[in-house]
């Protein structure tokens, strides 16, 4: 596709690729709050090895300026077999989407994803959605005056706005939640920690070392993949995969914040907060080269948020008090005395998630940030 504005043109050279890695530099070059993900973990998600290959195919396609010859948007369509399979319907995904401030640019793009699903049998494209809701997804619509969480996704204010020019409508949209950690729980959440413990469960801190980390890493797998099975537009992780990316996290996690539920030395329940690393990977720019690792090194010290990515109890042990337990205890070990958390957020949860939100809530978050799915049929 090209016009006097724009070309549109699919990666398939090194160049390329090297020109789809570089894009967001330009988007977000003014921008004090983005930061940068690693570029070396975009382009191992987009590697034609990349386990997705197994399940799916993906096309990245870059917007270039004719006069230039510059990259100034990207975009990445992709089929999910197993979505297909799973929800009967011939959806296909979009993703990895970032453009300069320009409508023709935006529409180029988008139009080009949706003629490329459109051309293998898909009659309905959704996204942000990076592969898989287990990368990057959504866009946010709402909270643009802060920064973003560690793996929490951003975007310019104008991209909701363009979706919508597009004729895109909204599919589901997602939250998060700061929490105060200045006030305490309300004292139900103690009680259900002493009601679950008084039924048999027992709690303790991840394993981050040796045989008893893999050992938790396998169980989580197990648990992820039974809570979440029914997932809105997410199909199961392999369990490489899985343990491929926890050993990424294994030297970024505290133990204190991270504690899991057993019954009878099985696990059954688990609250998984991390440190907010964006405050030292705002400083890398995206590279940990030598100089990168050092400024991660340095600024890490600075970290004084957590994000709470997940609180999972296995069904049957909801009536054990189970969840609220882990938030308490997750909550009462973030906030001891020598720990350097001053703020949380707990993210994303769908806004259909009911059960989730009112525990949530409960306990005393407060949505500040709102991100959406789009649809549109092609």
């Amino acid at each position: 596709m090209k016009s006097d504005q724009v070309e549109i043109k699919p990666v398939t050279s090194p160049k390329e690729q090297k020109a789809f890695l570089e894009v967001p530099f330009r988007v977000y070059q003014n921008d004090p709050y983005w930061v940068s993900p690693l570029i070396s973990s975009i382009a191992k998600q987009l590697d034609s090895n990349s386990p997705f290959c197994q399940i799916g195919e993906f096309q990245g396609f870059i917007a270039v300026n004719p006069a230039t010859g510059q990259a100034i948007g990207r975009i990445v369509a992709a089929i999910n077999q197993h979505l297909i399979e799973r929800d009967n319907q011939k959806v296909g995904l979009f993703g990895y989407f970032e453009c300069i401030e320009d409508f023709a640019v935006a529409q180029a793009l988008l139009e080009a994803a949706c003629q490329w699903l459109k051309d293998r049998g898909m009659t309905l494209a959704r996204g942000p959605i990076d592969l898989s809701t287990h990368n990057n997804c959504l866009f946010l619509v709402d909270g643009f005056d802060s920064p973003p969480m560690m793996m929490m996704p951003y975007n310019p204010a104008y991209y909701p706005r363009y979706m919508e020019q597009s004729g895109w409508q909204k599919a589901k949209d997602a939250y998060a939640y700061d929490f105060p950690l200045d006030k305490p729980l309300p004292e139900s959440f103690e009680k259900g920690y002493k009601i679950a413990c008084q039924s048999g469960i027992t709690f303790r801190p991840i394993r981050l070392k040796g045989e008893g980390f893999e050992q938790d890493c396998r169980g989580l797998y197990r648990l992820f993949t039974t809570a979440f099975t029914h997932n809105w537009s997410s199909t199961p992780r392999d369990e490489q995969e899985f343990l491929t990316q926890a050993k990424d996290l294994q030297q970024l996690a505290d133990p204190d914040i991270f504690p899991i539920a057993e019954d009878n030395g099985e696990m059954i329940g688990f609250w998984m907060a991390l440190p907010d690393y964006n405050i030292a990977l705002k400083q890398v720019k995206g590279k940990l080269d030598w100089l990168g690792i050092l400024k991660f090194l340095w600024y890490r010290r600075q970290i004084n948020r957590a994000r709470v990515l997940v609180v999972c109890s296995l069904p049957e042990y909801r009536r054990k008090m189970v969840p609220l337990a882990l938030i308490y205890l997750g909550m009462r070990e973030g906030t001891r005395k020598g720990k350097p958390y001053q703020r949380a957020e707990l993210s994303w949860v769908w806004e259909d998630n009911t059960p989730s939100r009112k525990l949530i809530e409960a306990a005393g978050g407060k949505i500040y940030k709102t991100y959406r799915i789009y649809e549109k049929a092609i």
